[in-house]
């Protein structure tokens, strides 16, 4: 047993540094471990998959959904909570947590991989942490067996000729939304960061790692820049805010982004694994989106549905969801 958890991670991986940011907010004694070829025999010891993050508790326990972590951990360390206590507050940070975690990952891993010089720019630097001793050439020949992996995987997260467009879409009003809901506010829902601001900015932070996105944000996007900086070692600046002066720039993110495109998409994806169906379309602001359904997703869509059947018709959170249209998809 050790006194501190082990995150193994990479920072290329949006779930491995949005955890890593929550133990730095929560001050948590962990060791940030990249999975490389170094590590590859102590990984394989506590994690189910190959997958990251993987967390490992002084228990020698292992740990890889990001979203469990963290709820976990918030039961253990209730302390500068993530979570404001307003219900309906709350409900808005899960669902931004989950939409950071299932149509951000949309937005990264199709601008990480559409482009050479970003597929280009990811895949050197994810040979590099895989294989640190590696030599130049081994890195040239690695990297563009990255590349090429990487590529052939866009279809994962429904990235394709039909809908890239739209995903390019959504990623660039997203972050026009969000340069102007962040103008007066360091995080999200106000002075500290809430369980949304940790799904959402690892996908967001790792968009701006990569060249093309990156160019963009810096040039145009100050106030997004700024959060996405502050929540590599957030801290509290103040309370939570209450929905009145959040409402004019986060009820407009929300309802393009969550309910127009994010929550239609995620029950028509439940709707294909239930029926057992190989692709499944979806209309999404009058376009049609096809796509191989995500199995995992339908989990975590379930698990939000819970939380959402757990509030037992709580009136002021009904409103929100209805006015943003989310709320069909959660009845």
């Amino acid at each position: 047993m050790t006194d501190s958890f082990r995150i193994y991670g990479a920072e290329l991986s949006p779930y491995s540094v949005k955890v890593r940011s929550y133990f730095r907010f929560k001050q948590i004694p962990h060791q940030w471990i990249i999975r490389s070829s170094q590590v590859i025999d102590e990984f394989a010891k506590f994690a189910k998959l190959p997958i990251i993050p993987l967390v490992v508790n002084p228990q020698l326990e292992g740990s890889q959904d990001s979203t469990l972590i963290i709820e976990q951990l918030e039961a253990q360390y209730p302390d500068n909570s993530i979570y404001p206590t307003d219900t309906m507050l709350n409900f808005a940070s899960s669902l931004l947590e989950e939409f950071g975690d299932e149509w951000g990952n949309k937005w990264m891993f199709h601008m990480r991989w559409a482009r050479d010089i970003d597929q280009l720019s990811s895949a050197r630097r994810i040979a590099q942490l895989t294989q640190p001793d590696a030599d130049s050439d081994e890195l040239d020949q690695l990297s563009e067996q990255v590349r090429q992996r990487m590529t052939d995987r866009v279809w994962f997260v429904g990235s394709n000729a039909q809908t890239a467009p739209q995903i390019e879409a959504s990623f660039q009003l997203a972050a026009e939304q969000l340069e102007v809901h962040l103008t007066d506010r360091p995080y999200l829902l106000g002075g500290r960061p809430s369980f949304g601001d940790f799904g959402l900015w690892g996908q967001l932070y790792n968009v701006w790692t990569d060249p093309t996105q990156c160019a963009m944000i810096e040039a145009k996007m100050p106030n997004l820049l700024a959060w996405i900086q502050r929540m590599l070692w957030p801290r509290i600046e103040g309370d939570f805010e209450s929905w009145e002066t959040l409402k004019p720039t986060l009820k407009p993110f929300l309802t393009a982004q969550v309910g127009d495109l994010f929550m239609p998409w995620t029950q028509a994806n439940a709707e294909a694994i239930q029926q057992g169906d190989d692709e499944f379309s979806v209309t999404l602001n009058g376009q049609t989106w096809t796509q191989k359904p995500q199995k995992y997703h339908a989990k975590s869509y379930q698990a939000l549905r819970e939380k959402y059947a757990a509030l037992n018709d709580h009136p002021a959170t009904n409103e929100l969801l209805q006015k943003t249209g989310c709320l069909g998809a959660l009845v």
